[in-house]
């Protein structure tokens, strides 16, 4: 049995999940969410019938903070962490991704959002290999490495169903497809390569981290609108990047850009809200910018 945890980020639904597997040896959790929903954590896998220290393995699609900044306190709780070998140092010392989310978001921002993270000792991490799989019990998580937005990012598949972190989108309450395009690793070709690989896998379901589930006869519909939108956007940038624009002007133009797009898709009020809380325009900014400074100048 597949569980999905609503985490309440911000106290709003259908934002960030997790994912709790039974397996015959014990429960497993896909993603962490961050530190700051840590108790919604232990509640909805408390109303599952389960402890917190009854999950003795992790599984984290990237080290981005709305998805395994919760991961040391399970660590400290017994369990292993699987994620990407590009992930591990940055876990085992989060010095360095602490500093650069305080750069953005601030003190208070990184209180407000995510709390705090803390180093996770080398026995407790567990790098993973492309293709590899993982049993526990009576179940196999295999490890696909899904670049693009993220260096470090896994896709995990059970059995026909995929929990996808980032690289599938995001998708809230039936929604449209969006491209969480955050500094610093955001590379089109490589996303569209995984997009691919996604498309090749002959999948039941996707799990999305933000949010929800895909089934197999609108996975086709989502992947293809997910490419298209990330093209879409870069496209978009390109032309305020090669100007030489600062992305302190370029910030609100683009905020403009992805609420009219989610406007004409009918996502206002509530469930704008929604997404900007999983994917704020803002970031995508960075990102995409960065981007296309690599591809361009290298």
């Amino acid at each position: 049995m597949i569980y999905t945890l609503d985490l309440k980020f911000l106290d709003k639904p259908d934002t960030i999940a997790a994912f709790l597997i039974e397996t015959s040896a014990g429960p497993i959790l896909v993603e962490t969410g961050p530190y700051s929903t840590f108790g919604a954590l232990r509640q909805a896998v408390e109303e599952k019938g389960y402890q917190m220290e009854d999950i003795r393995h992790v599984f984290i699609t990237h080290i981005h903070l709305d998805h395994a900044g919760a991961a040391w306190a399970l660590a400290e709780l017994g369990a292993a962490i699987y994620l990407h070998p590009f992930g591990r140092q940055h876990m085992h010392d989060p010095s360095k991704l602490l500093a650069s989310a305080t750069r953005i978001y601030g003190e208070d921002g990184m209180a407000r959002l995510w709390s705090t993270l803390k180093p996770i000792p080398s026995e407790k991490l567990k790098t993973v290999e492309h293709q590899e799989v993982i049993t526990i019990g009576d179940v196999d998580v295999k490890a696909w490495h899904t670049p693009g937005h993220a260096v470090h990012h896994i896709a995990w598949q059970v059995g026909g169903e995929l929990f996808s972190g980032d690289v599938a989108g995001v998708k809230i309450e039936g929604g449209p497809v969006m491209p969480p395009c955050p500094p610093p690793d955001i590379n089109i070709e490589h996303w569209q390569s995984s997009i691919n690989l996604l498309r090749s896998l002959g999948l039941n379901k996707i799990h999305l981290t933000h949010f929800g589930a895909i089934p197999a006869g609108r996975i086709k519909a989502h992947l293809d609108e997910l490419e298209a939108g990330l093209l879409r956007w870069a496209a978009w940038m390109r032309p305020h990047y090669e100007q030489g624009r600062k992305a302190e002007d370029i910030t609100p133009l683009f905020q403009e850009f992805v609420k009219q797009e989610l406007s004409a898709a009918g996502v206002t009020g509530e469930k704008y809200e929604l997404y900007e809380n999983a994917n704020p325009a803002w970031m995508s900014v960075a990102g995409l910018l960065r981007y296309w400074k690599k591809k361009l100048t290298e």
